[in-house]
């Protein structure tokens, strides 16, 4: 035991020594001897703590705490090592310093007990978390014994509640913010429902009310008590906005009494009188506290509701009487400012709640209100928006406090139908009897609900309803104005006497002196006045001024803004009084006061119309469609008005808005579906804007109405049957149009528009039928065009459009030259001689050279040639007289001009002069150069006069041509033609790549756009891609139209060219269809075009069609013969020859043996004088002596055959084919010289051409016939080996295998005969499996 205490000692002594190390090994000797020793426990943790060992430190404090409890030094000690480790073991050091707080209070030690108090809480402030601080604080809160103890010693309850309440509230902030940051990225979160559910989490657990509470409680100030008063108001409701439905009772009781409170103590917290306000569920305004409502306005004039509540009270609609100022309020006043004396003014007050509506977006009562002072004022657009934000906000108000509001939404939906009555009626008439039923179920004794049905069923005109609703309203609620609309609604179903009789019972209670009934005292003179109008509908009553006319200036002397008054003022004046001035002073007097006087604006829009001012009767018919008067409600037995719509649709159309005019035309129609000219008038929009097919049905549908309603009841309606036939010309179904015109024509014949649009449907049909090939059809419209003209120039004959199209039916014969001599030259004739002035056609007489008399001195002259002649003098003289007629029109005279230069080109393009005597070169051309230079001249921005000057300037000034064709490109880049031109002349000009881009770029612009490809194809040849070329050419002539005749040239030459060029060319009848029916187009388009008949003829002959074929040739040869005989030209002597030698090959197809054989020698003797050696030569010489050959061979000829072949040997070297053809003949003599000579021939020809597949046929066939049995292995080795090779054709390949066959069927090897034949036949299908064997 003394060593324990020595111990002890030396342990202090050491601690009192700064000996902390000696300390540790004395108190650790000692607690070794007795762990339960207190004082060596305390002695080791303070020397540990010295040496910052604050773990063991404070095992060896706790220790000693635990062996004696209620001892403080162990504890002071425990509290200095956690006070030395700041913020880190505050939740230990909140335990210990309790605890040692307690043990100095039961020895009553008050000054040590607050000391570790203050220590402890001032710790946690400093270094702790807002949690741990808060926990601090709570051993200072009333109802612990500490604070008992220590009251007066540490901080009032108030200020401890306070600081808990900042914490939380601060605490609860951060926490919602976090939860709202983490949740709202998850997927399909929506930030409003994260929100409420994270505050209903937060809010729901919260202690904030229960401190606001505490701090109301235990406070003495007055100013934070109402502060924490507000708080915890706001933050009950804030908790009840996001409580569930089922929640929200008890919280709402909550919310209400604390609002109530303050309200009562008249503290100016808004939340509060705006809940004690805005949550009273009254079913009338005056049901309110009236000094609540003034007690707001004084608290918060400058709040939104204030503002509302202010204007309100002071309006002429208050149910409330005017609050004098109080005595204080009188002292207040004159003391801050001098108070103003006047009153508000109407339009002040309309200010100050229009601001404080907008100031306060969710106030149900601000809405409520201003909506009923708009009814007030009748601005029924403004109440109605006004009523449905205050539904939305009555819906969200219930929703977040769970009341019904049932009293409130009742009172705004009757604002709502009140004004919807009104408000563009009647469209809004459904919604508004659906709203007024919903409370009639509720409040059957409502008399704005029952007048708002009673005026909606008199808009219905089910009157007799109308006047039920009404007079039970008169039982609830008697008024006036009810009674007078009630005896209108008698008089609108016919009983007049008896309205009349009422009205005037109620115009004596009608004081004119008050702004409210001045307005309903005219309306009820003007209701006499229609009852009298009615009751008496006799002119003479009418214009009688005593009676209704007297009623209705009576009733405009008493509201000058009456508009209905006007209306049928105007009706008075127009139809008895026929003064149409007033008439149309009071229709737009009407109008300009409303736009529901639909019948005064029909009347202007009408008189507006007869003048042509569109734009006023856009305006009008617009406003009318505004006004909403126009739809009938579903149900309703009113008819629609459709009469606005036609009137928007006429002016649209007229403004060339076609889009918007179809629109109001088909609004028109969904009204009135029987409106025939509605139905018009959408044909017509969908005509001018392209859409065709709608177009018809709309036309189609107007005459069923026709039929259906009959010419009684519509009048003259050939328009549409007009109209039908244009769209018809525009879809290309021209009979069905010239149909149509011809209809119309018959009941108005000299119609000029309706002539004109048959000229034109025939002319343009005549050019369809051109573009598809159909000539003769072409020819026949061309004829029935002209005896249209014939018709029209015998009353019409100053027209453009006449001149015009005769011009161009003209031209069309000069396209179809095969049709030219039917050209009805004297009905031409007469045409142009009908008038007796001349002059027009010597037009330009100096460059061109045609007037009337050259025109006559062709018809004089009946060869083809000069009917070609007279066809392009007649369309250039219609055109020169087109010009004539246009004198007063600068753009159709530029179009004249246009044409004329067209005319002038085409007569280039047919005419070379060489028929006429004394013909100026390029006459034609420099008068078309003329003509498009006059037309660009008066209109100088159109693309394609500038085009038309390039294309005829090509050949006169390049650098004209250019500068047009880029002008007209400038003027619109998107021109295929234009750009196909300018590659034409830039290929011309040698500018391949310049050529190239520009064909490139037409067909981008156009891919269908034939004469780019052609263009491009030309270009190709003559890079020499010719390949390339036929590709385009083809494709050029896929897409292009049957007259044009440069495609179809191309198209074929390239064809047969490939045909002789390419041993791969295909040689079936379907490839050489297509460039046949090309040439035999071209035929009938280009007469004498004598290449290309030849070319047609050899196609012909591949085909098959050997009779045809001879005839064509026979007339080259004949046109060729007479051309020498003029011409003694070789060239011409060449073609000759070819065409005989052709024509030889053809009447040897025919079996003409003997006209064979002598077309053929003369071939050779047309040839024979030649000594330049030509290709072209060699090969009419070799068909020559072919075709003489062959036909002595078939004559049985045989020597001069022979002569014939070897001739064909002489001239091409020893060609095998050649070698081949007169071996057989040889053999065919059957002599054994002539077979010897022919095996040495084919002996010879293997030799020099070995691989020659006839050649080897012809041998091994020659040593079967002579049992060779030699020659036969040699010749099946070869035959083995050619079979085998890509380059034979299917003839080729049955013949070898025919051959073989047959070799194994004689001379069978090893195998017997018909395994050898079976293998013969398995190798040919194997190696032809398509062929046919």
């Amino acid at each position: 035991m003394s060593a324990i205490k020595t111990a002890l000692k030396a342990a202090k002594g050491a601690l009192d020594a700064h000996q902390y190390d000696k300390a540790v090994e004395h108190a650790t000797k000692v607690l070794k001897e007795d762990s339960k020793n207190y004082h060596a426990n305390v002695f080791l943790a303070l020397a540990l703590e010295k040496q910052s060992r604050n773990e063991e430190s404070e095992k060896a404090y706790t220790t000693a705490t635990a062996i004696k409890a209620n001892d403080p030094l162990a504890w002071q000690g425990l509290i200095s090592l956690y006070e030395q480790q700041g913020g880190r073991k505050l939740v230990e050091y909140h335990d210990a310093a309790v605890h040692l707080a307690r043990l100095f209070m039961e020895v009553d030690d008050k000054t040590r007990c607050q000391t570790v108090v203050d220590k402890y809480t001032d710790l946690a402030r400093k270094c702790g978390s807002r949690t741990q601080y808060k926990h601090s604080l709570e051993i200072l809160l009333p109802g612990d014994e500490l604070y008992d103890y220590l009251e007066g010693r540490i901080p009032h309850p108030s200020y401890t509640y306070t600081k808990l309440a900042e914490i939380v509230e601060q605490d609860e902030k951060e926490k919602i913010n976090h939860e709202i940051g983490q949740r709202r990225t998850r997927l399909g979160a929506k930030i409003d429902q994260v929100t409420v559910e994270v505050k209903r989490e937060v809010l729901q657990n919260s202690d904030l009310e229960a401190l606001y509470q505490h701090v109301i409680d235990w406070t003495d100030d007055q100013g934070t008590r109402r502060l924490y008063e507000e708080k915890l108001l706001q933050h009950a409701y804030d908790t009840l906005i996001v409580l569930p439905s089922s929640q929200k009772a008890g919280k709402r009781e909550e919310v209400i009494r604390l609002a109530k409170g303050l309200v009562i103590l008249k503290h100016p917290f808004a939340l509060a009188w705006k809940i004690n306000l805005e949550w009273q569920d009254v079913e009338s305004i005056e049901e309110l506290d009236a000094g609540l409502l003034h007690e707001y306005v004084q608290f918060f004039s400058e709040d939104g509701l204030g503002k509302v509540l202010r204007g309100y009270l002071e309006s002429e609609i208050s149910v409330f009487p005017k609050r004098a100022p109080d005595e204080e309020e009188k002292r207040d006043g004159a003391k801050d400012k001098k108070e103003e004396t006047s009153p508000m003014t109407a339009e002040d007050r309309l200010v100050l709640m229009t601001d404080g509506v907008e100031d306060s977006p969710s106030s149900i009562l601000a809405h409520r209100l201003m909506g009923e002072y708009y009814l007030h004022l009748d601005e029924y657009e403004s109440a109605t928006e006004t009523a449905r934000k205050a539904r939305r906000q009555v819906t969200l108000e219930s929703r977040m406090s769970g009341l019904p509001f049932q009293n409130i939404s009742d009172a705004i939906n009757v604002v709502l139908g009140t004004a919807l009555v009104q408000y563009q009626a009647p469209r809004h008439h459904p919604e508004a009897r659906s709203l007024f039923e919903g409370i009639l179920a509720r409040k059957p004794a409502n008399s704005s609900t029952l007048v708002g049905i009673g005026l909606i069923l008199e808009e219905q005109e089910e009157f007799e309803e109308a006047i039920n609703f009404l007079e039970r309203t008169l039982q609830y609620a008697p008024s006036t104005r009810i009674r007078a609309e009630a005896a209108w609604c008698r008089a609108l179903s016919g009983d007049f006497a008896t309205a009349l009789s009422e009205l005037e019972e109620c115009l004596p209670h009608l004081n004119e002196l008050d702004l409210r009934t001045k307005s309903l005292k005219a309306q009820t003179l003007y209701r006499m006045g229609m009852c009298m109008w009615n009751l008496d509908s006799t002119k003479s009553s009418r214009r009688d001024r005593s009676r209704a006319y007297a009623r209705f200036i009576s009733a405009l002397q008493a509201d000058m803004n009456f508009a209905p008054a006007y209306t049928i003022l105007g009706i008075y004046y127009t139809d008895y009084a026929k003064d149409k001035s007033r008439a149309r002073k009071c229709f737009q007097k009407a109008f300009e006061l409303s736009s529901s006087e639909v019948v005064a604006a029909e009347r202007l829009a009408q008189s507006f119309a007869k003048t042509s001012e569109w734009d006023l009767v856009e305006i009008v018919a617009q406003r009318v469609v505004e006004s909403g008067k126009l739809r009938p409600p579903p149900g309703s037995k009113k008819k629609g008005i459709s009469w606005p719509f036609a009137a928007l649709g006429v002016v649209q159309l007229t403004n060339q808005e076609y889009p918007k005019s179809i629109v109001s035309f088909q609004s028109a129609l969904r009204i009135s579906p029987e409106d025939y000219y509605s139905w018009v008038g959408l044909g017509e929009s969908y005509q001018s804007s392209g859409r065709y097919i709608a177009a018809t049905k709309a036309f189609e549908q107007a005459q069923k109405l026709e039929q259906e309603l009959g010419p009684q009841v519509l009048g003259d309606t050939w328009f549409s049957k007009y109209m039908l036939a244009n769209v018809k010309r525009e879809l290309g179904e021209y009979d069905a149009a010239i149909t149509g015109y011809r209809e119309v024509l018959a009941s108005r014949r000299n119609e000029y528009g309706v002539s004109i649009a048959s000229l034109q449907t025939f002319v343009e049909a005549a050019w369809n039928d051109l573009e598809l090939g159909f000539f003769g059809r072409a020819i026949e419209n061309a004829r029935e065009a002209l005896e249209t003209a014939k018709d029209i120039v015998t009353w019409r004959k100053d027209a453009f459009n006449l001149w015009k199209l005769v011009g161009d039916l003209c031209s069309i014969y000069t396209y179809i030259r095969s049709y030219v001599e039917d050209f009805p030259i004297q009905d031409v004739r007469d045409l142009l001689k009908l008038d007796d002035n001349l002059e027009d056609y010597k037009l330009l007489a100096d460059f061109d050279g045609v007037d009337l008399a050259a025109f006559d001195s062709s018809v004089a002259d009946d060869s083809a040639k000069s009917m070609l002649e007279c066809c392009s003098f007649a369309g250039i003289l219609a055109q020169k007289r087109a010009i004539s007629c246009c004198t007063h029109n600068p753009h159709a005279r530029a179009v004249a001009w246009y044409n004329l230069g067209w005319a002038e080109h085409r007569a280039h393009s047919c005419l070379d002069g060489s028929h006429q005597k004394d013909v100026k070169p390029l006459k034609y051309l420099k008068a078309a150069v003329q003509c498009f230079k006059r037309a660009i001249e008066l209109e100088s921005g159109n693309s394609e006069f500038w085009n038309s000057l390039g294309i005829v300037t090509s050949q006169l000034n390049p650098r004209v041509a250019q500068h047009s064709f880029v002008r007209s490109l400038y003027l619109n880049d998107k021109s295929a033609r234009t750009w196909t031109n300018l590659g034409v002349f830039y290929l011309t000009e040698g500018d391949v790549q310049l050529a190239n881009d520009a064909f490139t770029r037409a067909q981008s612009v156009d891919p269908d756009h034939a004469q780019a490809w052609l263009g491009q194809g030309l270009l190709a040849a003559q890079l020499g891609e010719t390949d390339e070329a036929r590709t385009l050419f083809t494709h050029a002539s896929e897409i292009s139209s049957a007259s044009a005749t440069q495609i179809q040239r191309s198209y074929a030459s390239s064809t047969l060219d490939h045909l002789l060029s390419s041993p791969h060319a295909p040689k079936d009848t379907a490839y050489l269809l297509q460039p046949l029916l090309a040439l035999r187009r071209l035929s009938k388009l280009s007469l004498d075009d004598l290449p290309y008949d030849h070319v047609r003829s050899l196609f012909q002959e591949r085909i098959g069609d050997h009779a045809n074929a001879s005839q064509a040739l026979a007339k080259i040869c004949s046109a060729l013969e007479t051309e020498y005989e003029t011409s003694e030209s070789s060239e011409t002597l060449g073609r000759f020859a070819q065409a005989k030698a052709d024509l030889s090959r053809s009447l040897l197809a025919e079996r003409d043996l003997e006209g064979a054989v002598e077309t053929a020698e003369t071939a050779l003797d047309l040839s024979a004088d030649d000594d330049q050696p030509n290709k072209a030569r060699e090969k009419t010489r070799l068909s020559a002596y072919l075709s003489a050959g062959l036909g002595h061979y078939y004559q049985r000829s045989m020597d001069r055959s022979i002569e014939m072949f070897k001739g064909a040997l002489e001239e091409t070297q020893g060609n095998p084919d050649i070698v081949c053809l007169l071996a057989q003949v040889l053999w065919a003599k059957g002599g054994e010289q002539e077979r010897a000579i022919a095996r040495d021939q084919l002996f010879d020809c293997i030799e020099k051409r070995p691989g020659h597949v006839a050649t080897t046929l012809l041998l091994g066939v020659i040593a079967v016939l002579d049992d060779d049995r030699d020659t036969i292995e040699a010749v099946s080795d070869d035959l083995q080996l050619l079979r085998s090779r890509d380059d034979l054709n299917p003839g080729q390949h049955k013949q070898l295998s025919q051959l073989l066959n047959a070799v194994a069927a004689l001379y069978p090897s090893d195998k017997d005969q018909t395994s050898a034949q079976t293998s013969e036949a398995a190798t040919a299908v194997m190696l032809g499996p398509s062929l046919p064997y």
